[in-house]
């Protein structure tokens, strides 16, 4: 999946331009999906004293709420965002906020001021309020977010690229690099996506519960030699391919 965020102060112009961004993507035959990153400590789907709320307080795990026409999984903790696209399936992904990530970004800002905080090689496009100004900023597109929404839709078309497998500062730096300096190397064309060695399969599958998990090749390397010399101490085991199951 391609992933890429729309970040910014609050009321600048996000929740607007994510909106033109699904319809226009939509409009090419993309399929989207997004995310909504919330800070606000009180935040909540459930009333408290609902049913729902009360499932969750007694499992202290997820749960399902299943309406007439919805339906929604409450989780008893905040997800990372590799746990969230876990569960999607979609084009791209589109994530208002969380502005600290490793994807590509879409700044909304209302001031100059605002995006000398926010601006870094993570960024490809600036909108928002201050697109409304008709100012230019670092030789940065600024494009209006319904105005000039095709030619956003464009320049993510061209910039965005399949998310990294461990979108945080908490890389393998195999390529020696956090994500974060990845995502700035790819958007500036010093480097591509094949660069990132993480999610280059060295002979290590892990499937947890019918989910694969990303292992970093250096934790790669351990399993498979440490298999490898355990298989080599058996009698009549051949070299060859090695299937391995753990219930």
């Amino acid at each position: 999946m391609k992933v890429f965020s729309v970040a910014g102060y609050r009321l600048t112009g996000k929740t607007t331009l994510v909106v033109n961004l699904i319809l226009e993507l939509k409009k090419r035959g993309a399929k989207v999906v997004s995310i909504k990153d919330i800070h606000n400590e009180k935040f909540s789907m459930e009333r408290p004293g609902s049913n729902s709320s009360k499932h969750l307080q007694a499992s202290g795990e997820v749960v399902f709420a299943r309406g007439l026409t919805e339906t929604y999984q409450i989780w008893n903790r905040q997800l990372s965002l590799m746990e969230m696209l876990d569960h999607l399936k979609a084009d791209y992904v589109i994530i208002e906020g969380m502005k600290s990530a490793a994807v590509p970004k879409i700044i909304c800002a209302e001031t100059s001021d605002q995006l000398d905080q926010l601006v870094d090689g993570t960024v490809f496009a600036i909108s928002g309020k201050f697109a409304e100004t008709g100012k230019t900023f670092n030789k940065m597109p600024v494009l209006h977010s319904t105005n000039d929404i095709q030619k956003i839709a464009d320049l993510v078309e061209q910039k965005v690229f399949e998310v990294l497998p461990f979108p945080n500062e908490e890389c393998c730096k195999v390529c020696g690099l956090s994500c974060r300096q990845m995502v700035q190397e790819i958007l500036s064309g010093k480097r591509t996506r094949q660069d990132c060695h993480t999610d280059r399969n060295t002979g290590i599958k892990l499937v947890v519960n019918d989910q694969e998990i990303k292992i970093v090749p250096f934790v790669q390397k351990i399993i498979a030699d440490t298999v490898k010399a355990l298989i080599r101490n058996l009698n009549n085991c051949e070299s060859g391919k090695i299937e391995l199951t753990i219930e």
